[in-house]
C-alpha cells in the first residue's frame, strides 16, 4: 500500500513539497530504514523529482546511512540534526493539538430529538 502524504498533519500545515513529503515519510515510519527505491515507490514520486531533493537532504545532514543490504544503501532521518529535531517537535505539537480538538468534540453534548 502506498504512503498517503496528503493525510498527515505536518503536510496539511506546511504544504506537500517534495522535500517535506520525503521527511514526512520518515517521520511516519521511524522504526525502519529504507533504500532510495523503496522511498520513491512508497511516495509515488517521480525519480527525477526525488533525486533532486534527496541530494539536498543528504547535503543538509537530514538523512543518514544506516547500513548496506547487498547493493542497497538504507537510510533514516538523522534525529540528531537540529532541523529534523524541530520538525519532529512540530509534528508532535500538531498531533497533540489535533488530539485535544478531537477530545473536545467528543465531550460535546449530543442533542437528542424526541419525535
Amino acid at each position: 500500500m502506498a504512503y498517503k502524504p496528503d493525510e498527515t498533519l505536518l503536510l496539511k500545515y506546511l504544504g506537500a513539497s517534495p522535500i517535506l513529503r520525503i521527511i514526512d515519510f520518515f517521520l511516519d515510519n521511524p522504526l525502519s530504514d529504507y533504500s532510495k527505491n523503496e522511498i520513491v515507490k512508497n511516495l509515488e514520486m517521480g525519480r527525477a523529482t526525488f533525486f533532486k531533493y534527496w541530494r539536498e537532504l543528504e547535503k543538509s545532514g537530514a538523512v543518514k546511512v544506516i547500513r548496506k543490504v547487498g547493493r542497497a544503501t538504507m537510510y533514516q532521518l538523522d534525529r540528531e540534526n537540529e532541523v529534523v529535531k524541530q520538525l519532529i517537535k512540530l509534528d508532535m505539537a500538531l498531533a497533540r493539538k489535533a488530539m485535544e480538538k478531537a477530545v473536545e468534540e467528543y465531550k460535546k453534548p449530543v442533542a437528542v430529538r424526541n419525535d
